[in-house]
C-alpha cells in the first residue's frame, strides 16, 4: 500500500525527505500528540540525519581525492529538487547537502546542477554535461 501513489516510491532510500508535505506535515502530529507519535518523530530524525550523512560522504570523498591526487577536486553536485523531474526545491535534502558541502569549501571548483530550473538565488547552476566533463567527484 505504501507505494500506490503514482509519483511516490517511499520505500526507496535516498538523501532524505523533501517537499511541502512529507517533510513538514508529520511535525503537526508530533506537536499535537507527542506521546502517541514517538515513532513519527523518530522517523523524521532519521530522515533528517540522512542529508547530513550524505554531505559527510561528499566531504570524505573530497579529502580522499586530495590525499591521493595532491590537489583539490572539482566536485559536481547533481540535482537540487526533492524528487526527479520537478522544479520544486521546497525542503529539499539536496539543497541542504549542497549548502553543507559548500560551507567547508576552500579552493575546490563546484558544479551545481538542476536541469529543471534555469537560475537559483543562492547557487550558481551549471549545465550537467559540463559538470560531468569537468568533475573529479560526482
Amino acid at each position: 500500500l505504501a507505494n500506490k501513489h503514482p509519483r511516490v516510491n517511499i520505500l526507496q532510500p535516498g538523501a532524505g525527505v523533501g517537499g511541502h508535505c512529507i517533510a513538514v506535515d508529520p511535525y503537526f502530529i508530533v506537536s499535537d500528540y507527542p506521546m502517541e507519535s514517538k515513532i513519527i518523530g523518530t522517523a523524521r530524525e532519521v530522515n533528517n540525519y540522512k542529508s547530513f550523512w550524505c554531505a559527510e560522504k561528499v566531504k570524505n570523498a573530497k579529502l580522499a581525492f586530495e590525499l591521493e591526487n595532491k590537489r583539490k577536486p572539482n566536485v559536481a553536485l547533481m540535482g537540487l529538487a526533492f524528487k526527479p523531474n520537478i522544479d520544486d526545491l521546497r525542503e529539499s535534502p539536496a539543497k541542504y547537502i549542497a549548502q553543507k558541502v559548500l560551507q567547508d569549501a576552500q579552493d575546490e571548483q563546484y558544479y551545481i546542477c538542476e536541469p529543471n530550473i534555469t537560475e537559483h538565488s543562492v547557487f550558481k547552476l551549471t549545465d550537467y554535461k559540463e559538470a560531468i566533463q569537468k568533475a573529479d567527484i560526482i
